[in-house]
């Protein structure tokens, strides 16, 4: 309650600091303009673009009125075929994702990490966490395809990868679920990569199977067996709670075959970096020549148009998102 209760006072702040903003600057343009002084004119204008952004993400995520869209959320990160190639693609991901959690301002912890052989990863979750993390992540989930000249190759040759996103939120103690122990399989094993002397030489990595369903979440972020029980167990809780909610919104599509949605294991976004720079979101038709940009976590403009078919039934324009 008290989380929620600081949450609304932010809202409250910041609306009507975007008010008075909203005049001052106003007020200021119609001084530059009795004055004809252009310069403060044009002040006046970049700041007001700058609170119309600001705008729209606050109406965006005041429509996040679904039960876990204000909750925390994983992401999960697995390579595609293809290799070496598909596993620095996923590493790029994860790097991208965590970039974006930080310009955000949201928390991130890695939860889980396998590398591959030469490059890259095998697999990667990390722990998201702010108001609303679930809400705007989930329009991540699905694959990503990448186009580049391949640095593994030594003949420098064009090379497509593909890489899957899974995105599930974190489940409080509001939503309830229900699992059987006797569903579950556990494992223990010792947590990989350098960590010390103490993580590699006990058994503290745990992973839970779940057997109706054949979901598996592995934990290692934690020294502690006990602690990372706890966290594989809350992200198995996450993980079916997520199922769910795939089920019941592929019900919902089925019903109305217009809408616009991004299922898991399609195809969401082209990232082409040869032979032109391109990003681009095969739901929305949002697009950008700033493909480094992209990948250094500017995500927002994508994220926001696919928010806008999900709960508006529609993409935004570009020119609206940028």
């Amino acid at each position: 309650m008290l989380r929620e209760r600081n949450h609304l006072e932010e809202i409250i702040t910041s609306t009507l600091e975007l008010e008075q903003r909203t005049k001052d600057n106003i007020a200021y343009a119609q001084l530059g303009e009795e004055e004809g002084d252009a310069s403060i004119v044009g002040e006046a204008e970049a700041e007001l673009n700058k609170i119309a952004e600001k705008l729209r993400r606050l109406e965006l995520e005041s429509l996040l009125s679904g039960e876990a869209d204000a909750n925390d959320c994983f992401i999960e990160i697995h390579p595609g075929a293809g290799g070496t190639e598909s596993q620095d693609w996923a590493a790029i991901l994860l790097r991208m994702y965590m970039r974006w959690a930080e310009k955000t301002g949201f928390k991130m912890e890695l939860v889980d990490e396998l590398a591959g052989e030469e490059a890259g990863i095998k697999s990667a979750t990390i722990k998201v966490s702010g108001h609303n993390a679930y809400g705007w992540a989930k329009t991540e989930s699905g694959v990503h395809r990448l186009v580049r000249i391949s640095p593994f190759d030594s003949n420098a040759r064009r090379h497509t990868s593909f890489a899957s996103v899974w995105v599930y939120p974190v489940i409080d103690d509001t939503i309830q679920i229900e699992i059987d122990e006797k569903d579950l399989q556990i494992d223990t094993m010792r947590s990989g990569g350098a960590g010390g002397q103490h993580v590699n030489k006990t058994e503290s990595a745990v992973r839970f199977t779940h057997m109706p369903t054949g979901i598996v979440v592995k934990c290692q972020s934690s020294r502690s067996q006990h602690k990372n029980r706890a966290e594989a167990m809350s992200m198995l809780r996450a993980r079916l709670y997520e199922l769910e909610l795939r089920k019941q919104e592929d019900k919902a599509n089925a019903l109305n075959a217009t809408k616009t949605d991004n299922a898991w294991g399609h195809q969401i976004r082209s990232y082409v970096l040869h032979p032109y720079q391109m990003v681009k979101d095969l739901r929305t038709g949002a697009e950008t020549s700033d493909t480094q940009g992209v990948l250094d976590g500017d995500l927002e403009k994508f994220m926001s148009a696919a928010l806008a078919v999900r709960v508006k039934g529609k993409a935004e324009s570009v020119e609206d998102i940028e």
